[in-house]
């Protein structure tokens, strides 16, 4: 059912920090490796998660294919957003082995050690992957660039250094409680790394994501997410944005790329996805939460926005 529009002083002055802040990560894994020069390590996409490496000690170059290689050094950290399949290497031209079909010791079930290389330098690299589960954050994630560097070195980056810091000594001692140490701190990684680059990268003050900094339309795009139930019409997201109804819409389209109205049913589809994986509503009551008339309307709207049906993402959901 549809409910009121919310008083404005429960949504947050920054739209994209509630938007960080949701980032729930679950599934993190994570690989001690110790390298020995020369060696090179494939590993392979995985769509659904972001990847990330830290280096410890050493340097290593991580690379995509034939592209430019990317250097890090000890105390610097690399998220792969989209988890791109890529290499680790300790220099140019070295060949790679599939990082599966390696030897590794299983410590924990998220846990492994990898020992690898032809005995020379010795790089030490903690590698991890984890998983988004917050549509917001998702959409976010999407947005952003094939690999996001942090440098230790760099005075904005000290805080970097000590983190690692942490991760190495509970890595190694692998004391009582160490593993939700590391994927705590693993957490704070990631976020600072989509936050580093939000507050320096261009086009990260574009499309969506410049209309999520933006004051006006911020404030709207929020209301729709924390409340997918309102009956939502343009001229009630204007007056959540202070602006008036024609200035709102031409304003919105020009950011977002879509009108409200589009948005506004495009994130209640998202949202009713969610609802079919984690929850227990049943189909008919989640038509009724997203106000639609009928069972069968919504399961129509839903294809044509999802491109399958609210039946086959809760199947899907439970294999």
């Amino acid at each position: 059912m549809a409910s009121s529009t919310p008083d404005t002083a429960w949504i947050p002055a920054d739209p994209l920090g509630e938007a960080l802040h949701s980032m729930r990560m679950t599934g993190t894994f994570y690989c001690r490796s110790e390298l020995t020069a020369p060696w090179g390590i494939d590993l392979p996409a995985m769509p659904q998660c972001l990847m990330f490496h830290v280096v410890t000690a050493g340097e290593c170059l991580v690379e995509f294919g034939k592209k430019k290689s990317h250097l890090l050094r000890a105390g610097d950290f690399a998220l792969i957003p989209q988890g791109k399949g890529h290499s680790l290497k300790s220099e140019n031209g070295v060949p790679v082995r599939n990082i599966f079909d390696l030897h590794r010791e299983l410590v924990t079930p998220r846990y492994e050690l990898l020992n690898f290389g032809g005995g020379g330098e010795k790089t030490i690299v903690i590698c991890g992957a984890v998983c988004v589960e917050d549509e917001t954050a998702e959409r976010v994630v999407r947005m952003l660039p094939e690999i996001i560097t942090m440098n230790a070195a760099t005075p904005e980056n000290e805080w970097l250094l000590g983190t690692v810091r942490l991760m190495i000594s509970e890595a190694q001692a692998m004391r009582p409680g160490g593993n939700t140490i590391i994927t705590r701190v693993s957490d704070i990684l990631v976020v600072q790394a989509i936050r580093h680059w939000l507050e320096s990268a261009p086009a990260a003050r574009t499309g969506w994501l410049g209309a999520l900094q933006d004051d006006q339309i911020g404030k709207a795009i929020a209301h729709i997410h924390r409340y997918p139930t309102n009956s939502w019409t343009v001229k009630s997201l204007a007056e959540v944005a202070g602006m008036s109804r024609s200035a709102f819409a031409a304003r919105f389209m020009e950011l977002v790329g879509e009108s409200p109205m589009h948005y506004v049913r495009e994130w209640r589809f998202r949202v009713a996805c969610t609802w079919l994986r984690e929850s227990c509503l049943s189909i008919g009551e989640i038509a009724e939460k997203l106000d639609y008339q009928s069972e069968a309307s919504f399961n129509r709207a839903f294809k044509t926005f999802i491109g399958k049906t609210p039946g086959a993402v809760r199947r899907e959901a439970k294999k």
